[in-house]
């Protein structure tokens, strides 16, 4: 027997937490709901004369956490950063005051607090999104842009995105239109060339204009299950006014581009002394939204993405820190993962050193030291849930003398 659906938006029985049955028609609680609202708005209007408010939400202003609690959060998981942390901090927070207010037809509408980070591969913007939506409890997404092309060619249309943020709220559509999504490699999209083209830039341009019904807010057509659109297909519709986007990259070169910009605005003896105030190896931390234009985003997207904000490249002392302090901290992993076995794991401290060393030589940030500890770890991990073993202790001696083997049979390759 084919599984019912409900007639309005579309969902199985399975997806639904209740399926009211009809003569010739079906509808879930949450479809039923939203007709309650819009049918009692009506009544309200004809009997008082007055527009219907718009529902509050749920949740109340006073239980979102303050931006210090949010930014001390963060603290826990990601180190250093402290500017890319108050300033997500603070657009959260305003967010979802925004969402709890209560509107009425004469108040003032506020915009929303969509963000934007540029910073080097591995230094935490995947990371931050992530913990922010882990402490507020909301569905959450992460969507790489570079599968994404303009609609009618090969990729993924933009609206797959919502379609991951569907299946993280589990088909909860209330709940997914007050998550977050994070778009990665934003910078991937950025417009090819300055000068107009008798091609089309369907993966740059294209999608950029894609995404601006997206973050400004509208009501799209999503596929509930992802993948192309087709016209006898059901769609599931998304109100993205309340869902915040937040954006990251690496934007590679564009320090180049903030340092062009800086030297041509340095004339005089005033702007010498300026100049040589300029902090050269953090360059990002002058990025502005001109330099974003002269990247490669539309004026339009930026405009859509009112929050700008850097991540500085990892120090040693950072990286090190990285290691041994954040809840989720690389070592405390694998000593979880032998506890798990019954082995108690330590690491002399010279090779917490070593592996700080090799990340910052092979320039990879945080993801490289995760890389250079699975290259060391990876024949203990082999051998030791078959030894008889119940306590190991990697030395610096043993740590390189596996990089070193990696590293030879590169050399002969």
């Amino acid at each position: 027997m084919a599984k019912r659906k409900c007639s309005f938006c579309g969902l199985s029985e399975d997806n639904v937490s209740m399926l009211i049955v009809g003569i010739d028609a079906c509808i879930c609680s949450d479809c039923a709901e939203r007709v309650y609202e819009a049918v009692s708005g009506a009544i309200n209007y004809q009997t008082s004369g007055a527009a219907p408010k718009k529902r509050r939400q749920s949740s109340k202003t006073s239980t979102i956490p303050k931006p210090g609690e949010i930014k001390k959060f963060l603290d826990q998981y990601v180190i250093g950063q402290d500017d890319a942390k108050k300033y997500l901090s603070v657009a959260v927070y305003n967010h979802y005051k925004r969402i709890d207010q209560n509107i009425n037809t004469d108040d003032v509408e506020i915009e929303k607090s969509n963000i934007v980070m540029v910073g080097e591969t591995g230094t935490g913007k995947t990371l931050l999104a992530r913990s922010i939506a882990k402490m507020l409890n909301v569905p959450f997404t992460i969507v790489d842009a570079t599968v994404l092309t303009e609609a009618g060619y090969v990729g993924e249309d933009v609206e797959s995105i919502l379609s991951r943020l569907l299946q993280a709220a589990d088909y909860n559509v209330q709940a997914a239109e007050r998550g977050i999504v994070f778009i990665d490699e934003i910078d991937k999209i950025a417009r090819k060339g300055d000068n107009p083209s008798i091609t089309r830039d369907v993966s740059g341009e294209g999608v950029q204009q894609g995404l601006l019904k997206l973050l400004e807010g509208s009501l799209v057509n999503v596929p509930p299950r992802g993948g192309r659109k087709h016209p006898e297909q059901q769609f599931i519709v998304v109100n993205t006014k309340n869902i915040l986007f937040i954006c990251g990259g690496a934007f590679n070169d564009i320090d180049k581009i903030i340092s062009r910009r800086l030297n041509s605005q340095s004339m005089g003896y005033k702007a010498v002394k300026e100049k040589e105030l300029i902090n050269k190896e953090n360059i990002l931390q002058y990025v502005i939204p001109s330099d974003l234009k002269s990247f490669g985003l539309i004026p339009e997207i930026i405009g859509r993405l009112p929050i700008l904000t850097y991540l500085l490249p990892l120090n040693r002392d950072a990286l090190y820190k990285i290691l041994t302090e954040p809840k989720n901290a690389i070592t405390r992993q694998y000593v979880r993962l032998f506890e798990m076995d019954g082995i108690k794991l330590e690491f002399e401290n010279e090779v917490l050193d070593y592996i700080v060393d090799k990340a910052l030589e092979y320039k990879l940030g945080a993801r490289g030291l995760r890389a250079i500890f699975e290259t060391i770890m990876v024949d203990i991990m082999y051998e030791s849930p078959s030894d008889n073993q119940k306590e190991l202790y990697v030395t610096l001696q043993y740590a390189k003398d596996r990089i070193e083997k990696l590293t030879s049979k590169l050399r002969v390759a």
